[in-house]
């Protein structure tokens, strides 16, 4: 991520003086006569990009607004992910294969913000498209079962005793119905189906079987790079949370079966590659073939409310996003 150039980070900032006195110096880099240059990350107005000018150093910097209702919604600060950056690297996510982008600083009076290292590979989204569009097929197969392995690692490290609580999914699965119908003008009336679905998978046992797990919460193309053989690197943490692991296989299966949806037309186009991940994932347990038919079998539901999730942003089409819809009903009439 470069971005667009801001221009210079003025000296009187106080985050001129954080990143010269706290955060340039744990990259080896002096902290005398700092100059850095300033750019926006084109994925959200939220995210820059801080290049120390002499060294070439760069930092990623994450603010956070305050929410307008933290009363209903609690906040999630740079320090929630702070702290999970931090937690997931002590549990030895800190070295390759398998590794989590190091925090190097939270400010809270400066806008919330977070600093990080800077990660420079290939993202899973390129990684799809080149599948897509220039029949690199093989390498998207290799990726997916390095992102398999991590996944499975960071699940299994951090399973906990008590089981899956799934009404917390039903009633994301709410949030979600809820808010295509207000802010994306689609009627009611075409939700009453979904709406049974959603209380129907509530009752299925197995939804509520597994151990809870910390899951990524935010497995999207844009969130992971991949560096040579099996190195996979993750960033934007602070969605974790205990949940179905299946949380996240469920989402990375969704994101999927929407880049193939929406560039072949086929909402079958991405099956081979969703299969292949799901049993990649499994080869990490005992039993595969167990792990495998209790897997596939929780899918469905979060696989069905992720294309859901992305019908619901407003750079999709209409005609699009009900197509979104009508697949999502599909997949999720998919009960065990």
């Amino acid at each position: 991520m470069i971005g667009r150039y801001l221009g210079h980070l003025d000296h009187n900032d106080p985050l001129c003086g954080y990143l010269r006195d706290h955060i340039i110096p744990q990259l080896g880099v002096s902290s005398h006569h700092t100059v850095f240059r300033v750019f926006q990350s084109a994925c959200s107005r939220h995210v820059y990009l801080y290049e120390e000018e002499r060294s070439g150093a760069r930092v990623i910097g994450k603010f956070h607004s305050p929410r307008r209702n933290p009363n209903l919604y609690p906040p999630k600060t740079g320090e929630t992910e702070y702290n999970n950056l931090v937690f997931l690297r002590d549990l030895g996510l800190d070295s390759f294969p398998h590794y989590v982008v190091k925090p190097l600083g939270f400010n809270l009076a400066i806008g919330s913000v977070l600093l990080e290292e800077y990660l420079e590979s290939d993202l899973l989204g390129k990684v799809i498209t080149d599948a897509i569009h220039l029949g690199r097929r093989d390498r998207l197969y290799r990726k997916l079962s390095a992102l398999a392995y991590f996944l499975a690692s960071m699940h299994n490290r951090t399973a906990g005793d008590w089981p899956v609580n799934f009404d917390h999914s039903h009633a994301y699965m709410g949030r979600l119905l809820n808010s295509l119908i207000v802010k994306r003008d689609i009627g009611h009336d075409q939700f009453g189906e979904l709406y049974h679905l959603r209380e129907a998978w509530r009752y299925q046992r197995c939804m509520w079987e597994d151990r809870g797990v910390l899951v990524h919460g935010d497995v999207t193309p844009s969130n992971f790079l991949f560096g040579r053989g099996h190195n996979v690197m993750a960033i934007d943490l602070e969605r974790m949370q205990w949940a179905d692991r299946v949380f996240d296989l469920g989402r990375l299966c969704g994101e999927l079966k929407h880049f193939f949806f929406q560039a072949k037309g086929d909402p079958h186009a991405a099956e081979p590659f969703i299969g292949h991940f799901l049993w990649e994932y499994c080869c990490h347990f005992p039993d595969r073939m167990s792990a495998f038919r209790s897997i596939t079998r929780r899918t469905p539901f979060y696989m069905g409310i992720t294309l859901l999730r992305i019908a619901r942003n407003s750079w999709i089409d209409q005609e699009y996003r009900r197509r979104l819809v009508q697949e999502a009903k599909q997949i999720l009439r998919a009960l065990p």
